[in-house]
C-alpha cells in the first residue's frame, strides 16, 4: 500500500532569472533559478521530511526538464507535472533594486502553468492527500483558474485541510480591482491562509494587520498566517491573536529565493 501524501501543492511553476552581476562588457546576467511559491512551500515540508506532490504544467522545453529535475531532488514527487508541448514554460526576470525590493518582469502570455485543465488533475491524489495548497497566480489566467478551483473543491470534498497563499504580482493581473476579486473569491473555500502584511491590507482595505486578520477570519479559513517581514508573523485564529518573532525570513539556498517563514510554518503545522 502506497504511503499518504502530506501535502499537494498546484499552481505555478517557473524559471527565475535572477540578477547575477555584470559581464565584462558592463551588461547585467541572469541567473537561471526554480521558481514559484507552491513549489517552495513542497522543498521546506520536504526537508521536514513530509511525502509531497506537486500539480502543474511546465513546456515540453529545456526549462520544464530543469524544473522536474529540480523537484525531484528535493524530494516532491512530480508524477502530476504535465509537459506541454504547446507552450513555453513560463519565465520570470528578477531585478533587485537598491533596497532589496524585486521587481519582476514575466514572459506568460501565455505561459505554460496558466495552461492546466481540468482532465489533467489527478482526482485520487488530490482527494488522498491530509493538506492541498494553492496560490492565487493560478487564478489570474483560464483554464488553470477553473483548474484550480476544480481542485480546491476536490479536495475540500474529501475532507482534505485547504492551504492558500495569495500573492500578488500586478504585472500578471488585468487590475488591482479584479485581482482582488479573484484572490477574494476562493477565500472561504479554505482553511488555514498564509498572506503577506501588504497583501492581507490589499484584500481587506483594513487599517492594521490585527484588523486584517479579524476580517479574513470573517470569511471562513479558522487560521490566518500574516507575515510581517523582520517583525516575523501574526497568528490568527477568531480565540487568538499571537505575534512571534521566531518565524523570519529565510533563504533556500538551492531554490535561490526568498520564502517567508509563514510558510515553513504552514509545512510542519497543521500535519
Amino acid at each position: 500500500m502506497e504511503e499518504k501524501v502530506d501535502i499537494v501543492a498546484l499552481g505555478e511553476l517557473l524559471i527565475d532569472f535572477t540578477e547575477a552581476g555584470h559581464s565584462r562588457d558592463g551588461r547585467k546576467l541572469f541567473e537561471q533559478n526554480p521558481g514559484g511559491a507552491p513549489a517552495n512551500l513542497l522543498t521546506v515540508a520536504s526537508h521536514f521530511g513530509y511525502h509531497t506532490s506537486f500539480v502543474g504544467k511546465v513546456g515540453n522545453d529545456m526549462h520544464g526538464k530543469f524544473l522536474k529535475k529540480t523537484l525531484q531532488k528535493e524530494g516532491i514527487n512530480t508524477d502530476a507535472i504535465v509537459e506541454d508541448p504547446g507552450y513555453f514554460t513560463t519565465l520570470a526576470f528578477v531585478e533587485i533594486g537598491e533596497n532589496g525590493e524585486r521587481n519582476f518582469s514575466f514572459a506568460r502570455k501565455p505561459g505554460a502553468d496558466t495552461q492546466l485543465k481540468k482532465e489533467e488533475l489527478d482526482q485520487t491524489l488530490i482527494s488522498g492527500c491530509r493538506v492541498f495548497h494553492f496560490g492565487s497566480l493560478s487564478l489570474t489566467d483560464e483554464p488553470a483558474e477553473s483548474t484550480t478551483i476544480e481542485a480546491v473543491k476536490m479536495a475540500k470534498a474529501a475532507g482534505v485541510l485547504i492551504s492558500y497563499d495569495p500573492n500578488y504580482r500586478p504585472s500578471l493581473w488585468k487590475s488591482k480591482e479584479y485581482a482582488v476579486k479573484k484572490m477574494r473569491s476562493v477565500i472561504e473555500l479554505v482553511d488555514v491562509m498564509k498572506v503577506s502584511d501588504e497583501e492581507s491590507t490589499l484584500l481587506t482595505e483594513a487599517k492594521s494587520c490585527e484588523q486584517a486578520a479579524d476580517q479574513l477570519l470573517a470569511m471562513g479559513p479558522k487560521l490566518v498566517a500574516i507575515t510581517l517581514g523582520e517583525q516575523g508573523v501574526l497568528m490568527a485564529t477568531k480565540a487568538e491573536k499571537k505575534s512571534s518573532k521566531h518565524f523570519r525570513q529565510m533563504r533556500s539556498t538551492r531554490l535561490g529565493q526568498v520564502i517567508h517563514s509563514g510558510e515553513a510554518y504552514y509545512a510542519v503545522s497543521f500535519l
